[in-house]
């Protein structure tokens, strides 16, 4: 006789909630959700008149220049949300697709992504659609718009006069404690939440299921603080070649390190607003650079919807 088969035990979704609230009323255990968007009740209604239309956008890449790097696989997520209070109301549209980029994929990318040459081979972006997104929408968010809105606006010309926002420099993720503005952390620390990094759809996705969450500790609506500091003008100052042994002030004073693997340089950085930007360079020419020579700092400018440019 065949061996017989292990029963499998099934919970019904209440009896899954019940579960979840157990554990986590022992304060031993967190559960993580895989973030499910068809499964979300905060989407799924249709948006007033006056609502617009927004993009959650993620790119993989062949390699960090997109002078000579390519996309290889592009995913947008699309949604109706008030510009007035941030809320968001349903999804319009998904697109998710990979391209050739006419040469092997870097190992290392493979990796990082799990995308081969074979996934890509003869596999074209559908330009057509993905242009009528852009033609219908009134923003683009990117979780490092600094380096997804290069490969896309040149890829996809259609893109550059829409105006873009950025969820790691325009929400002050320090103020709210967190130590780390990767997309998966924040995801965690808002809302308990996993998904599949590092492919554009799911991190596209990731993106929206972030906009969703509100900041853990002043407790405000995620979306509706990216949607006012979009519209202020910042300054990311790289502090390029400082000295080693200023690592321990600069950390004091706020600056974060980058190994410059998500665009910039590699440095130590800080986000401060426009206007204290030569108050910023005077602390550093004072505190920071031998003899005030500041000449190797860098600035990344972001004006309303993050549209940057470098200091040479």
């Amino acid at each position: 006789m065949p061996p017989a088969k292990k029963k499998v035990f099934e919970m019904n979704p209440l009896e899954i909630e019940v579960a979840i609230a157990s554990l986590h009323s022992t304060g031993d255990y967190q559960v993580l959700r895989r973030l499910n968007l068809a499964r979300d009740t905060r989407l799924g209604r249709p948006g007033p008149r006056h609502a617009k239309v927004a993009l959650c956008l993620d790119t993989e890449t062949t390699g960090l220049n997109h002078k000579q790097d390519k996309v290889i696989e592009l995913g947008i997520v699309a949604f109706e949300f008030d510009p007035d209070s941030g809320e968001i109301f349903r999804i319009t549209d998904r697109y998710s697709g990979f391209e050739d980029p006419g040469f092997a994929i870097p190992p290392e990318v493979q990796e990082i992504t799990g995308i081969c040459d074979d996934m890509v081979r003869g596999q074209a972006f559908d330009d057509a659609f993905v242009n009528a997104l852009a033609d219908k929408s009134d923003l683009v968010i990117a979780h490092n718009a600094a380096f997804d809105r290069k490969f896309v606006e040149t890829r996809f010309p259609s893109f550059v006069k829409l105006p873009w926002a950025c969820t790691v420099c325009q929400v002050d993720w320090s103020a709210e404690r967190l130590s780390s503005r990767t997309l998966e952390f924040l995801l965690f620390k808002t809302g308990s939440l996993t998904i599949n990094a590092h492919r554009a759809l799911d991190d596209a996705e990731g993106g929206l299921g972030l906009l969703l969450e509100r900041l853990p500790v002043s407790g405000a609506p995620i979306f509706l603080e990216l949607l006012k500091r979009a519209h202020e003008v910042t300054s990311r100052i790289y502090a390029v070649s400082a000295p080693y042994d200023k690592k321990d002030v600069l950390k004091e004073r706020g600056y974060r390190w980058s190994d410059g693997t998500q665009g910039g340089s590699k440095a130590w950085w800080r986000d401060v607003p426009a206007h204290e930007e030569p108050e910023e360079l005077a602390y550093l020419a004072r505190e920071i650079y031998p003899r005030g020579n500041t000449s190797a700092v860098q600035i990344m400018r972001c004006d309303a919807y993050a549209r940057f440019s470098v200091r040479e």
